[in-house]
């Protein structure tokens, strides 16, 4: 493969031409517009748009000093309803204000509220569209009949049937007066008879009940799950709490309180606080929570104690709980009812789980060091749950601990659980529910797929992983989803990868390229809410961002560094975005704010193209050696058509048939040297500096190859120009071209790239491993690749609104069918 040829001049001021003298191809001349028209700084800091630095959010993205946050600690009394799946309960709650502000009253989250039938989310909820999370529907488009699923119809039903949100009871001070209270949607507004000053605190009681929604109908975060065919009369329920009670809604430095209203999209950030927590269920229900138990005497066996004591130590899981004792369990119920008691130290939100289906499996995580040196990992599931989660759940918890931890900080808590039901992935502190099972065969088998058994391990990373991110480093999902879903997905990337690499984990930087090109991409700073494809905005573009900053920008040590730096500056305190901005570029010393910008702030997509490759060769000046160049590139060019086919004819030229009019031309070319050149090019020499003659010189005896490539942005966003370099000896190089290279010519770019005289270039490859998610990867190759494809072979199928012969059939038949029913009724 031959590169376009173009020769490079030295004048006096000899080297500096060489690179000057580049001016003349196409792009380069583009790009020297740069202040008029349609001119963009893509590295433009982000000073102006991140918020201004004070005492409690400093420059360096760390915690100010007068940082604060709220605390608020709650003791629960809650009661399971079985039959009526219901929760009853009462909880005092204690709210320390720590702020520097006075406050009038306290806005507590009513997340149940959520479900009633004139909600918000409710009534703004759009039949089909898209983003909508649930049931499926579909609108009516042209002679399509709109689609409605039969998951939609039960919703709709459940929510009919059913008195769904919060009842509240009773809001009492601390001498059960009444508080004066108002429910605004999925929030509740406790005015205050005396206002909290600073550092002063408050008791106050919430006495409450809802109805439990069944899981499966409305597709909730938490929920109840029936099982009909168990052998108990009426069958068994699996309960899954969160989200469950009245919870203060946080007062932040940035935002006040965050009042929003819970559409459903959006999660939560809470405060921090202490919970005791005393929950009351059928006595042969086995119950899992955040927190640690206080009272296992009153509601374990001697056995079942024993071996969780055993189960510290063991190199493999002990079951507290056997699949035979589960499944007894599920033969019979009882009226009788246990209280477990859990109680937990600085967390921001509290959840568990019942049920008498579970069994329990536990193994002992030795993690060392003073911050939490054992920690237990623990699964609960049903017979469902099967081999799958006996082999896979504890084990996944226990390497997401030491995989997060590298990356963070000593996992702080005494357990970690992960709880089968029917929530596929959530998470709370200490306790996760996810969704993967078994299948039962026809001879009473379970079998798991290749895809259950990659969902169940993904799954089982990515919520425990949310313990630390954000149950711990308290960011706002409701404000910003990728903060937690999108860091964590990143960090589940690379527990998963060292896990089982062939497992497709989704957060290469190719698998984003369809949707940065999509039409419905918004910016990742997009509130929650409003985002139109929650999975790609939220959790894979950010976990992919990141990816490329770790392995392709930054480095492994300095990105490790400065994320790591970020995790333990946020340790139980909550961060917004410029917080992580400013700590990745603070503790790393790289610039990022071209990047932030670019994949954080906007909807550009990576698409650069590699447009021509030039190869130019230096002028020695001197005509005895240029001359003689410039006549073999005339020789090397094509000839003429009519000329070939005039010799093989045997056409005779007139000059050679009356040798009597030839001259000194037809000997002498115009690359014939004469004294007056090579006169030229002696004085040429003497006018050069020492210094100018000796670089020149060596740079016509070393005549390396120049080779100046062409860049173009079509996507707009700018990113690191990564090229393999293929030489004609076979051999390959890797050059890495920081995104700087774009910072005053964000269209377009040339790059002077000089090699060896024997180091021809026969190919060139732009980002040959897919690092930076561009988006077409067939302009990347120069010379141009044929495009690799495939094609299928198919059976025609009839037209749509023609009926054939076999269709007509049916239709007869099915209306003779119809027909002998009606005379039968």
């Amino acid at each position: 493969m031959q590169f376009p040829f173009q020769k490079i001049s030295v004048s006096l001021i000899v080297l500096s031409t060489v690179f000057l003298s580049l001016a003349f191809l196409p792009s380069t001349k583009a790009a020297i517009k740069q202040t008029k028209g349609d001119y963009e700084d893509k590295f433009r800091q982000l000073d102006e748009v991140l918020p201004t630095p004070n005492v409690y959010r400093n420059a360096a993205g760390e915690p100010g000093h007068q940082y604060w946050q709220q605390q608020v600690d709650y003791v629960i009394d809650v009661t399971l309803d079985e039959e009526k799946r219901r929760l009853d309960a009462s909880q005092e709650i204690t709210y320390t204000n720590n702020s520097p502000d006075t406050l009038k009253y306290l806005w507590v989250q009513l997340d149940q509220n959520k479900f009633r039938e004139d909600s918000m989310s409710a009534l703004t909820t759009t039949f089909g569209g898209i983003g909508n999370r649930g049931p499926a529907t579909q609108g009516a488009s042209g002679d399509s009949p709109a689609q409605m699923s039969i998951a939609a119809l039960r919703r709709a039903q459940f929510v009919e049937d059913n008195e769904l949100g919060y009842e509240i009871k009773k809001v009492a001070d601390s001498q059960n007066n009444p508080l004066s209270y108002v429910i605004v949607g999925t929030l509740l507004r406790v005015d205050l008879p005396t206002h909290l000053k600073p550092s002063e605190s408050i008791d106050f009681s919430i006495d409450f009940g809802f109805n439990i929604v069944e899981e499966d109908a409305v597709s909730a975060r938490a929920g109840y799950e029936h099982f009909p065919e168990d052998e108990r009369e009426g069958g068994n329920d699996i309960f899954l709490l969160a989200q469950w009670f009245p919870r203060l809604a946080a007062y932040t430095d940035y935002e006040a309180w965050t009042n929003k209203e819970f559409i459903g999209r959006g999660e939560f950030t809470l405060e921090f606080g202490n919970y005791d927590v005393s929950i009351t269920v059928p006595a042969d229900h086995i119950v899992s929570s955040t927190g640690e138990l206080q009272n296992p005497r009153d509601v374990l066996s001697r056995e079942q104690r024993n071996r969780l004591d055993k189960a510290k130590d063991a190199e493999r899981i002990v079951f507290i709980v056997t699949e035979e004792e589960a499944l007894e369990n599920e033969k019979e119920g009882t009226s009788e009812q246990k209280t477990w008691r859990f109680k937990a130290d600085n967390v921001r939100d509290f959840a568990w789980a019942s049920s008498r289906k579970f069994m329990w499996d536990a193994r002992g995580y030795q993690q060392g060091g003073d911050v939490q040196a054992l920690v237990m990992a623990m699964s609960f599931y049903p017979k469902e749950g099967g081999d799958l989660w006996k082999k896979y759940s504890t084990e996944s918890i226990i390497h997401t601990m030491e995989v997060y931890s590298r990356f963070s900080f000593d996992y702080p808590y005494p357990t970690a659980q992960s709880v089968n039901g029917p929530v596929g992935g959530m998470e709370y502190p200490m306790i996760t529910f996810n969704g993967p099972r078994t299948t039962l065969q026809d001879d009473g088998s379970r079998t798991y797929s290749q895809a259950e058994k990659r969902f169940l391990i993904g799954v089982v990373i990515h919520e425990i992983g949310h313990i630390y991110f954000p149950m711990i480093v308290n960011s706002d999902e409701r404000q910003w989803t990728w903060m937690d879903e999108g860091l964590n997905s990143f960090l589940d990337g690379v527990a998963g990868r060292e896990w089982d690499p062939s497992i497709p984990w989704g957060v290469e930087p190719s698998d984003i390229t369809y949707y940065m090109k999509s039409a419905t991409q918004v910016p990742i700073m997009t509130q929650s809410d409003s985002v139109l494809r929650l999975g790609p905005n939220a959790y894979t573009k950010p976990a992919a961002a990141l990816n490329i900053l770790r392995e392709t920008i930054m480095g492994r040590e300095l990105f490790d560094f400065a994320f790591r730096e970020y995790a333990q500056r946020w340790k139980y305190k909550r961060p917004t975005p410029a917080d992580f901005f400013r700590t990745m570029e603070e503790a790393s010393g790289v610039d990022l704010d071209w990047f932030w910008r670019g994949w954080f702030y906007s909807t550009d997509h990576v698409d650069i193209s590699l447009d021509r490759v030039y190869k130019l060769r230096l002028d020695t000046e001197n005509p005895d050696i240029d001359f003689e160049r410039d006549r073999q590139i005339e020789a090397d060019k094509p000839l003429s058509l009519t000329v070939e086919r005039n010799r093989e004819e045997g056409k005779q030229l007139w000059v050679e048939r009356f040798e009597d009019i030839t001259d000194f031309y037809d000997e002498n070319d115009r690359f014939t040297v004469t004294n007056k050149e090579r006169n030229d090019y002696q004085s040429f020499l003497s006018s050069m500096e020492p210094w100018e003659r000796k670089a020149f010189e060596r740079a016509v005896e070393e005549d390396k190859n120049y080779y100046v490539m062409d860049f173009s942005n079509i996507g707009g966003l700018v990113m690191p120009i990564i090229l393999e370099l293929t030489y004609a000896d076979d051999s390959t190089e890797m050059l890495r071209i920081p995104a700087e290279i774009w910072r005053r010519s964000p269209k377009a770019v040339s790059k002077l790239i000089v090699t060896d005289k024997d180091k021809e270039l026969v190919s060139v490859v732009l980002d040959p491993r897919w690092e930076t998610a561009d988006v077409d990867i067939e302009n990347n190759h120069y010379p141009r690749r044929i495009i690799p494809s495939r094609i299928e072979a198919y059976k025609r199928k009839p037209r749509p609104g023609k009926v054939n012969r076999d269709i007509m059939q049916d239709i007869k038949t099915e209306l003779k069918t119809e027909d002998e029913t009606k005379d039968d009724d």
